[in-house]
């Protein structure tokens, strides 16, 4: 009897590299990861046709992703208020990922597959952050983000988990925030890393498990961790030292999706102990498409398209950048909303809905 095993998340053959990152201590760890990888230099990670800005790419969609790295300098460090995940973003480690979710928002910065670009100069964030923490002081004021701590999010354009597979960044990070007792870290993963449960980080670092109904996520979260892997990982996430959230997210509406959710939610509260039910909390984020991600998932997943774009039941919405976005039908929308949250409220009385939108 023959079994089949799944390609490797990543299996890096060509590095693309700006010549100061690729110089840094950083730079070398991860060209030591993947010693056999082509280098190629690069004047800027933001300027790679063969990999950015090319219709061709939709049929290397997951290829690229599995095969190609990049490494780059961030230059403007900033950490953007947020206020409803958040109070801040922190400056990013890096942008793109090697999963390929296909409702996921972060192929529109670069176009198309956007492998992983990992920025290497990782002491100047570090710094950065302690001493943006520093600047704010103790959290005087309780709000949703959390009641004691000023929260930054490391991974908006990213998944820290996967990151962590690439380099040391992720690990400094939570390590900085070990030594920061007015702040806390918070990253939103799809990729169960079993690495960072040695990293003893103190309660100082908040991981959101992202979580919706099996047959939904088979469908829409290619090449991350099956929904069962990432709710048995949660305990061990405690108890190694991390407050564990998780995120709803994005709720699709499709034919039987409360009953769905309905068994997610079961599947959640079998899987959890009290000790993590008492600091359980989610976010409830319901779906936004985009009309460019759609044209580009019909040339190499349109089964997807199918559930994601709905133009009977969705409304354009044109964000700041001037991108045209659908979301559900904004009063449909608000009896979801209404509809989701009151079975939370029945099957898992214990998990704080910390915001729903």
């Amino acid at each position: 009897m023959s079994t089949t095993t799944a390609p490797p998340l990543l299996d890096v053959r060509r590095i693309y590299a700006e010549p100061a990152a690729l110089a840094s201590p950083r730079g070398q760890q991860v060209v030591g990861r993947w010693p056999g990888a082509e280098l190629v230099e690069v004047a800027s990670h933001w300027q790679i046709p063969e990999l950015h800005g090319d219709e061709a790419n939709v049929r290397r969609w997951v290829r690229i992703k599995r095969e190609a790295l990049v490494l780059g300098v961030l230059k403007s460090l900033r950490a953007r208020p947020n206020g409803r995940s958040a109070d801040f973003i922190a400056p990013s480690t890096s942008n793109g990922c090697a999963m390929a979710c296909a409702y996921c928002y972060v192929p529109r910065h670069k176009g198309y597959s956007n492998p992983v670009t990992v920025f290497t100069n990782i002491e100047q964030i570090t710094g950065y952050l302690a001493r943006h923490v520093r600047r704010q002081g103790p959290k005087t004021e309780p709000n949703q983000c959390d009641p004691t701590a000023w929260v930054y999010d490391l991974g908006e354009n990213s998944d820290c988990s996967v990151d962590a597979l690439i380099s040391d960044n992720v690990a400094d990070l939570v390590a900085t925030f070990r030594g920061l007792p007015d702040a806390k870290a918070s990253f939103a993963t799809k990729y169960v890393n079993r690495d960072l449960l040695t990293w003893d980080p103190q309660g100082r670092t908040r991981v959101r498990f992202s979580l919706m109904p099996e047959a939904t996520a088979k469908l829409l979260d290619i090449r991350t961790s099956p929904v069962a892997e990432r709710l048995a990982a949660i305990d061990d996430f405690v108890e190694a030292g991390y407050e564990v959230h998780v995120n709803f997210s994005p709720v699709v509406v499709e034919d039987g999706w409360l009953a769905r959710w309905a068994d997610l939610l079961d599947a959640l509260g079998d899987a959890t102990s009290e000790a993590t039910k008492a600091q359980l909390a989610c976010e409830v984020i319901f779906l936004t498409h985009n009309e460019q991600l759609h044209e580009v998932n019909l040339g190499w997943h349109p089964k997807a398209e199918d559930l994601l774009w709905q133009p009977a039941i969705q409304e354009p919405k044109r964000s700041q950048n001037g991108a045209v976005n659908v979301r559900y039908a904004w009063r449909d929308k608000q009896r979801h909303v209404e509809q989701l949250l009151a079975l939370i409220a029945e099957r898992a009385p214990w998990c704080t809905v910390r915001y729903a939108f």
